[in-house]
């Protein structure tokens, strides 16, 4: 798994495979694809129904989503989702593209496990996920709390080639916190 420590001290490797393995989805041709678990629409119903029954686990959410400065409940950020929605870009997505989802073999990805909600989807879906796995990695958060790595979300996009999109990096990321 690319989380892993021994992966995890080589941190441009880290990033460079996790770039190629997004690339490679992107690859793919989607105009026919039936799949359409991970289009927004889809993924707001699913984020409505976990609102609905109380499955957002707050306490596991990223600390300045809820709460002072944040928003007050998950009901509010669903709302501000659906009132903020952006145009899609569409290609195939992992739909949970995090580190410990990631396989390789030296500097080649092996293979990606967890593709529940893989399918087309905008590219910012998977590049908010992947951003936040290589800053919570890198930040040793997971193993001895000491950062790894004084990672900058500009490293993976530069690997990508791909430029801040602010408003869809928001976006993806708060959508994420209702899963």
């Amino acid at each position: 798994m690319l989380c892993d420590i021994d992966f995890l001290q080589t941190p441009e490797l880290v990033i460079e495979i996790a770039a190629k393995g997004l690339k490679m989805l992107w690859k793919t041709d989607v105009s026919d694809c039936p799949c359409s678990v991970s289009r927004l629409s889809n993924r707001l119903k699913a984020a409505e129904y976990n609102v609905a029954h109380g499955l957002v686990d707050i306490e596991n959410t990223e600390p300045e989503t809820f709460g002072k400065g944040g928003f007050k409940d998950p009901g509010e950020l669903l709302e501000w989702l659906k009132n903020n929605r952006p145009t899609e870009d569409i290609v195939l997505t992992h739909g949970d593209y995090c580190l410990p989802n990631i396989f390789a073999k030296g500097n080649r990805i092996s293979s990606f496990i967890d593709l529940g909600k893989a399918g087309p989807a905008d590219r910012w879906q998977d590049i908010a996920i992947a951003i936040r796995s290589l800053d919570h990695n890198f930040d040793g958060r997971y193993f001895s709390g000491e950062p790894i790595f004084d990672f900058k979300p500009q490293m993976f996009l530069d690997a990508l080639g791909v430029e801040m999109n602010e408003e869809k990096y928001r976006y993806y990321y708060l959508l994420d916190e209702l899963f």
